[in-house]
């Protein structure tokens, strides 16, 4: 039996938290395996007991670099006492000197962005530039750490490699579509309400906390030109956000994004829905027409594949991962380009045997991710590691 430590200290409530939810239950399903995992207690929650997975809470932490340095300092000691054969870094930063081999999840495409740097300059958000670059310096040095280092995708980790120089391997996120739809539970009252609403529109559905490199603005920028281009149709637009700096995660501020769709847009074109419980997150894209990111980077996007899940097409900036990940199940457009936007999505409202093939590879494409896949030849590199001991 190899018995894994899964460091997921660094896991937020997003794709971190995300990526442990179904992971474990996959390791613990397995006779073979087992398990210690470091989560926080407010994450812990979020995960059931399993057999042959023991959970340790960690120490409280202010910020990313205080928790870098109580990293260091106590998971050689957690890790020893697990007997734990292979460390499994699961938030892109490395135990620099580690008891055991270790492999590294690297999955933040923001570090190696040059669009986010210029981006991030444009808006004079020096706070968040200088973080960027001190978070770059360590998740660069944790790949140089790591035995291993793994992306989700082979783009991104083409793009590691060549920013790290050292060699990056590709291992798919999965997805596992029965669960993700098993909850008969209905939408919040609200988001119905505000579908309802919707009901002879043109439903677009874009799934993302707001933040800079989802590119929110050109999106916005897109809907005045659909509508111009498609007179007395209704056209809207449906966000799991609400535009205010306090109700998302990070230090990313919505003001101006808010004041561009005032200046622009009627009221209910584009609808805040707020975030959306995610056992229920399947009958919101069920309800709508068209999936739309115009994000600049991604290192894997599970939006896309859980819209594909849901037999959606696909309307996609056109960035490699994305490429990689919907195949011809998307259009692609210029990232920055909203003119762009608007006219693939005008190509599939004009053509429902387009929307239907779309449709139909969308779900063909998403049956290629699986969780089982995932932890089946995670366990084999884990086991090649030990071997070569």
């Amino acid at each position: 039996m190899i018995k894994l430590f899964i460091n997921g200290w660094a896991a937020s409530a997003g794709g971190g938290l995300t990526y442990l939810r179904n992971v474990v239950p996959h390791i613990s399903q397995r006779g073979d395996v087992e398990a210690t995992v470091l989560v926080s207690p407010a994450l812990r929650r979020d995960l059931d007991d399993f057999p042959r997975i023991f959970f340790v809470d960690p120490p409280p932490s202010s910020g990313v670099f205080s928790r870098f340095v109580q990293e260091q300092r106590l998971l050689p000691i957690l890790i020893r006492n697990s007997g734990a054969h292979v460390l499994i870094s699961a938030g892109n930063f490395a135990l620099l000197r580690s008891p055991v081999p270790q492999i590294l999840l690297s999955r933040n495409s923001l570090y190696t962005s040059a669009d986010f740097i210029r981006d991030l300059k444009s808006r004079r958000a020096y706070a968040i530039l200088a973080d960027t670059h001190v978070k770059a310096f360590f998740a660069r040095t944790s790949i140089r750490a790591a035995d291993l280092t793994i992306a989700p995708s082979e783009a991104f980790a083409a793009e590691l490699t060549r920013w790290s120089g050292r060699n990056v391997i590709a291992l798919y996120h999965g997805f596992d579509a029965a669960q993700f739809m098993s909850d008969p539970s209905p939408l919040p009252r609200h988001v119905q309400a505000q579908l309802g609403e919707g009901d002879d529109a043109l439903r677009l559905l874009f799934v993302s906390h707001y933040n800079y490199y989802r590119n929110f603005e050109t999106l916005f920028r897109a809907i005045p030109l659909l509508k111009n281009r498609l007179p007395g149709t209704r056209v809207k637009l449906y966000l799991t956000c609400q535009l205010d700096s306090r109700a998302n995660p990070g230090a990313y501020r919505a003001e101006a994004a808010a004041s561009l769709l005032a200046s622009m847009l009627a009221a209910g074109d584009v609808v805040e829905l707020g975030t959306v419980p995610y056992a229920s997150l399947h009958h919101l894209y069920r309800a709508c027409h068209i999936y739309v990111t115009p994000a600049y980077a991604e290192s894997f996007a599970h939006p896309l594949v859980e819209a594909m899940s849901c037999g959606l097409p696909i309307v996609a900036s056109d960035i490699p991962v994305h490429r990689e990940i919907c195949g011809d199940s998307a259009l692609y457009f210029d990232r920055f380009s909203p003119e762009a936007i608007a006219e693939r999505i005008l190509e599939i409202q004009a053509s429902q045997q387009l929307a239907e093939t779309l449709s139909a590879a969308s779900l063909k494409r998403s049956r290629d991710f699986s969780w089982e896949r995932h932890v089946e030849r995670l366990v084999e590199i884990a086991e090649s590691l030990v071997a070569a001991v």
